[in-house]
């Protein structure tokens, strides 16, 4: 079935996140570490939604902080370095393929939605500061869903929300593990390959694998 909503990801998938790798050079910290922080992230709020929890993106942001900081010789006091991390997400900008990719697709008649594991608020900002907020009906966070993605309830969630069924809503994102978990909720799905990596076999393939969002419209035509 071809989709009626396009639903995408957030963070790393519309959101350009190296800056935050100059926000941990900020207060001393090496700038390798913002990967290894937001794997960190990541890994916690996974765990806590396969223990039945849902964690708000934020606070478990902060907490990663201060364990990878701890006994780390930073130049201000850890919960400074911790807020002044944590401020960055406010202040990322789009990939550059982004803006164009979105208004392609919109053209193309798709309702567009987001659902992150973040808070609204920063696609809002995101959005907002890049004109392209009218393009999107929905901003939808896993904070008001039952878990985080890959959980299917996730997915379940954005398509009662959305007024669709599973098959009619197709997510994209830059995450092999979020395709995985839509594919398997009954979602279609679009793999943004910007990097040229290899798609990891033990998850269920994409239905379509694009290096830019610029180009996804055209795939699905």
């Amino acid at each position: 079935m071809k989709p009626s909503t396009i639903v995408f990801d957030v963070n790393e998938t519309l959101s350009d996140m190296s800056p935050l790798a100059g926000r941990f050079e900020g207060v001393g910290a090496p700038a390798s570490l913002a990967k290894l922080w937001f794997a960190t992230l990541l890994r916690d709020g996974f765990a806590l939604t396969a223990a039945g929890g849902n964690g708000s993106f934020a606070e478990i942001g902060a907490e990663a902080l201060r364990g990878l900081f701890a006994g780390m010789d930073l130049d201000r006091d850890p919960d400074a370095a911790v807020e002044h991390v944590m401020a960055g997400l406010a202040g990322l900008g789009l990939h550059q393929d982004v803006p164009e990719g979105v208004k392609a697709l919109k053209a193309a008649g798709f309702r567009l939605a987001t659902l992150s594991n973040g808070a609204t608020g920063v696609a809002e900002k995101l959005f907002t500061d890049a004109g392209i907020r009218d393009s999107f009906e929905l901003l939808l966070s896993v904070e008001d869903a039952p878990a985080w993605k890959p959980a299917r309830a996730a997915y379940g969630y954005a398509a009662s929300t959305c007024g669709a069924a599973p098959d009619e809503l197709l997510l994209v994102a830059v995450h092999p593990w979020d395709i995985h978990g839509a594919a398997k909720a009954g979602l279609g799905t679009a793999w943004i390959n910007r990097s040229g990596v290899q798609y990891p076999k033990y998850f269920q393939a994409p239905d379509y694998t694009v290096p830019a969002l610029d180009q996804l419209a055209a795939a699905l035509a």
